[in-house]
């Protein structure tokens, strides 16, 4: 399984396109990875070996992906995350619920996002979407999933064990945040900062009495140096408990949106179905805006932020969020060829994500997600296929073709 995660990650929709089913299958089966030569990647290559590992990842952001496939720098970015001595912890404003912004060494940064339920709690049924709990497992776990679906459009997280007292209370210049600490009547050391949602005496983070679980996401170029533009997304929800959203009542809603700009040209309606698909696959559904860097225009890929209400609930799939797909039947070749590639036998998307996340630095206490989440992963892959099934017998034409020099049919269906 290990080399079929690196085969994934590794080979580019070009290379593996190059295989047809029964050569693909074969090679599943090798000791070594065969390679192909690259694709070009429209960015230079950062040498630089002095760069500390998260200005050679801002460096290497190119028009297409935040980073490339078989970047070296990603193994020493998680490792600089997971391992540097935090200098500073002050909270990050914006957003409903609580997060920090942690300084390191050599002006990296990142946001942290706490443990606030166990990894194996299921979001109550009784909750709606945009009052759930943000968890950082699946923060870590979208990074993962996002880089195995060849996307690489989530900033890189890892996962980190913090020291409560010594690497936030006794070191933060935040006084509304240093205020909220206190020892809980078992002992531990708790804090609940300010914000929206669940920041209060009765909702803390607590440390076990110090030790508590983060995520740690690699923060992008600042604002005033590569400015992002943020996009409403058309399939946003109400976001209310009564009403609802124009997209659920209009079954051709999307023929209003394939003729606005900026979904009317380019790649930006297949991004955002791409981004419904990682979605789907993590049950997100609060997914009401999306980002793109200001510097590359509308030519660009979205950026695949703040996924922490992922991952809430395996017992059950929410449809909906695979209604761009439903209701546009577009989808990218390349994505489609990685679909139907991590539902193999040989080396399922489950597996795959299992000997993924096993890299990362908490996953020694317990699996970062539970084998219930892993078999949803499943699960919600073949209701994908089915779903693009679905679309090819009503329409002619539903692939958009993003991998030049590929004559194959991929409207008939795999072995």
């Amino acid at each position: 399984m290990e080399f079929y995660l690196k085969f994934v990650i590794t080979h580019s929709p070009v290379q593996l396109v190059s295989y047809d089913r029964a050569e693909l299958k074969q090679t599943l089966l090798m000791s070594g990875i065969y390679h192909l030569p690259s694709s070009p990647e429209g960015r230079a290559p950062v040498r630089r070996k002095t760069h500390p590992p998260w200005l050679r990842f801002h460096l290497g952001i190119s028009r297409w992906e935040l980073y490339n496939r078989k970047d070296p720098n990603m193994a020493g970015l998680t490792h600089y995350l997971a391992t540097q001595r935090i200098l500073s912890a002050v909270q990050k404003t914006g957003g409903t619920q609580l997060k920090l912004l942690m300084s390191f060494p050599n002006y990296g940064q990142a946001l942290l996002k706490p443990m606030k339920q166990a990894r194996d709690a299921e979001t109550d049924g009784n909750l709606f979407y945009f009052s759930d709990f943000e968890r950082h497992n699946a923060e870590i776990a979208a990074f993962h999933l996002d880089r195995l679906l060849g996307f690489n459009r989530v900033p890189p997280v890892v996962g980190r064990l913090i020291n409560v007292t010594s690497e936030v209370r006794e070191i933060t210049t935040d006084h509304k945040l240093s205020r909220t600490f206190f020892t809980s009547p078992a002992g531990n050391v708790c804090f609940y900062g300010q914000c929206e949602y669940y920041c209060s005496l009765e909702h803390p983070v607590c440390g076990q009495p110090h030790a508590l679980e983060v995520s740690l996401a690699a923060m992008l170029p600042d604002l005033t140096l590569a400015p992002r533009r943020s996009w409403r997304s058309p399939w946003r929800r109400s976001y209310s408990r009564t009403k609802l959203a124009q997209w659920e009542k209009d079954p051709a809603y999307c023929d209003t949106v394939k003729q606005t700009p900026p979904y009317n040209h380019g790649t930006r309606l297949v991004d955002l179905i791409d981004m419904a698909i990682l979605d789907f696959l993590m049950s997100n559904m609060d997914r009401h805006h999306y980002e793109t860097f200001e510097k590359f225009g509308n030519e660009t890929f979205l950026l695949h932020l703040d996924n922490g209400r992922a991952f809430g609930r395996h017992s059950r799939d929410e449809p909906t969020i695979l209604t761009p797909l439903k209701q546009c039947c577009r989808i990218r070749r390349s994505t489609l060829l990685r679909l139907r590639l991590l539902s193999l036998p040989a080396g399922r998307l489950s597996d795959v994500m299992r000997e993924s996340l096993v890299q990362d630095p908490l996953a020694g206490a317990a699996p970062l997600l539970s084998e219930p989440h892993l078999s949803a992963l499943d699960r919600r892959l073949a209701a994908i296929l089915q779903a693009v099934q679905t679309c090819q017998h009503q329409h002619r034409e539903i692939i958009y073709n993003d991998l030049e020099g590929y004559d194959g049919d991929f409207n008939q269906q795999p072995d």
